[in-house]
């Protein structure tokens, strides 16, 4: 059995060569590879879910949901897996880009309009942010183990390509869907540093950095890590979440824009449900 076990974790960690974004189609074919299949997923789910009625999209985020824990339980298993057995803390699956799986999970099961308004925005706005920074700058997410190539790019283009059909269909197009959005977005932040809470003072073990916002370690998000050093963690929190929010509301913002200059028979097929 032990041996078996063996056999499928070595082909589980099967290598490739590191993918190379925006170099030659030798080197970058898996990026390239990758945004052709999220725009067809993205075209796919508009066109499939200005149909839906909320039983069928409920259904739908439930199953992205699933998808996506699966990829991750994978995930987990492969680090662990290739550090020898050692759980990698790093890889703990509670960052900014892994909410989207539990939050697709809630907005799909909650019974509360408000709640599941709120969670949906989220998804359409910071969910989106988060996947499509990740498709168009995968510098640090590719490695040369082909399941964990292709778990990062089907859980951020997922994230993308749902939080673009989600906004243009289902997200009601007002900034009150931000402050919801905002909202939900603040809780996983205090999640987050609960967290790091947690383990900085009873586990105290390996590198735990949820959100990147744990004082003890570098921030190392562009424009953001430059505020880290010069002000307190709390500040540094609140900046945070502003900074994310106002990425978020900027999403938001350009769909409004968007929206307003299509020719309304456009408008009318994008914004049926």
């Amino acid at each position: 059995m032990h041996s078996i076990i063996i056999s499928i974790l070595d082909f589980l960690n099967a290598s490739m060569r590191e993918p190379e974004p925006y170099q030659s189609f030798s080197k970058g074919w898996f990026h390239y590879l990758s945004l052709v299949l999220f725009v067809l997923a993205t075209i796919i789910l508009i066109n499939h879910m200005r149909r839906m009625n909320q039983q069928q999209v409920n259904r739908l985020l439930i199953i992205f949901s699933i998808v996506l824990l699966i990829f991750e339980a994978y995930k987990q298993i492969i680090f662990t897996y290739q550090a020898h057995g050692s759980y990698q803390w790093y890889a703990f699956p509670f960052q900014f880009c892994s909410t989207p799986m539990y939050v697709a999970l809630f907005a799909g099961l909650t019974k509360k309009v408000m709640i599941r308004e709120s969670l949906i925005a989220f998804l359409g706005t910071f969910g989106l942010f988060a996947g499509l920074a990740v498709m168009l700058y995968p510098e640090t997410v590719f490695i040369t183990t082909v399941g964990i190539n292709i778990q990062t790019m089907v859980h951020h283009g997922g994230m993308a390509a749902l939080g673009i059909a989600l906004l243009v269909t289902q997200v009601k197009h007002q900034f009150s869907s931000i402050f919801k959005a905002i909202s939900v977005f603040s809780v996983l932040v205090m999640i987050a540093l609960i967290m790091n809470t947690i383990h900085n003072t009873w586990i105290n073990e390996g590198t735990f950095n949820m959100f990147f916002i744990n004082p003890r370690f570098e921030n190392g998000i562009p424009i953001l890590s430059l505020f880290q050093p010069l002000v307190s963690p709390f500040m540094f929190d609140l900046i945070y979440i502003v900074g994310f929010s106002l990425v978020a509301s900027l999403m938001m913002g350009i769909t409004m824009v968007i929206m307003k200059i299509f020719p309304p028979k456009m408008k009318t097929v994008l914004q049926k449900a």
